[in-house]
């Protein structure tokens, strides 16, 4: 393995189903370099076909952290994952110079690379209504509320995830500031250097990858896996593409094509809202998927020096 100077953690970002796992895997050999897990969803030990951890064989070839090491009954959120992977990285600092950070939840990939952004708390109680409002009047009735109260936060959130529609307005009410006065404060420095790396496709590519990834998850059993979470379908974790679409289709409101169908147009749209968050990043030197890896292992090095 090469010695550093410095700690450095090496972060892999994109899209899903365009091959992050396989990198990571190819580099930790590399490198010999545990990987962290970024991945909001497969935290969760219950569910692994919908949330494409990596395989039994894939996970024996690398150390890995923060892969299904939670449960869907325990609340855990963004803030307690910084907590845990600073923690984490410490402790693998002691014997690793170099740690490998893959994922495409870009909330939790700043959240370690950048720290997150300071919010005071709020009554529990607002979350609670608005959890209710949500479900007796609707998305579009919180939406409109956060327009008004809050528009620049209305024109950058992701407006299709009830979660930081919600997230938002409960600072706004809570606090009488908007949820945008509290974004992109000065953060503490990180006590590790990062080399930030991206994979790319033609758009055409990513979605025939993520049409075959979806496929393939149906023939590995993710309608039986969803039938056993569909009681527990209101936990925060299972508000996922792949599983609301299959629940749906329980309850009737889809044919089962259909659901297959909606999980990939849905998927579809994820995949562009990463590359929306991740592209705001100019740290990330993006790859197309097809470079060789000689490529992308001579740019990682002279960014590590």
């Amino acid at each position: 393995m090469k010695a550093f100077s410095k700690k450095n953690i090496l972060c892999i970002a994109g899209p899903t189903a365009i091959g992050k796992t396989a990198l990571s895997i190819e580099l930790s050999k590399q490198y010999n370099a545990p990987i962290l897990s970024c991945d909001s969803r497969q935290f969760y030990k219950e569910i692994s076909i919908g949330t494409a951890v990596p395989s039994k064989e894939e996970l024996a070839q690398a150390p890995h952290y923060f892969i299904q090491n939670r449960s869907i009954f325990e609340a855990y959120n963004v803030g307690a994952f910084e907590r845990d992977a600073l923690k984490k990285t410490q402790e693998l600092f002691v014997e690793n110079d170099l740690l490998i950070l893959v994922g495409g939840s870009g909330l939790y990939y700043d959240a370690l690379v950048n720290g997150l952004d300071y919010f005071p708390k709020v009554d529990p109680k607002i979350r609670r209504t608005l959890n209710g409002d949500l479900v007796e009047k609707g998305l579009s009735f919180l939406q409109d509320r956060l327009q008004k109260l809050d528009p620049e936060s209305y024109k950058s959130i992701a407006l299709d995830n009830p979660q930081r529609v919600i997230r938002a307005l409960e600072i706004c009410i809570g606090t009488g500031k908007t949820y945008a006065s509290f974004k992109n404060k000065p953060k503490a420095p990180r006590p590790f250097n990062t080399v930030q790396i991206g994979l790319t496709a033609q758009r055409t590519l990513l979605y025939e990858r993520i049409n075959q990834r979806v496929d393939q998850m149906m023939e590995n059993g993710l309608v039986e896996e969803a039938k056993k979470m569909h009681p527990h379908k209101a936990l925060n974790a299972l508000q996922t593409v792949g599983y609301r679409e299959l629940f749906s289709f329980f309850e009737g409101k889809y044919q089962r094509n259909e659901a297959v169908e909606e999980i990939k147009k849905n998927t579809r749209r994820f995949a562009k809202r990463q590359m929306t968050w991740f592209r705001k990043n100019d740290q990330i030197h993006w790859f197309d998927l097809k470079t060789s890896l000689d490529k992308i292992l001579k740019h990682i090095n002279i960014q590590l020096g």
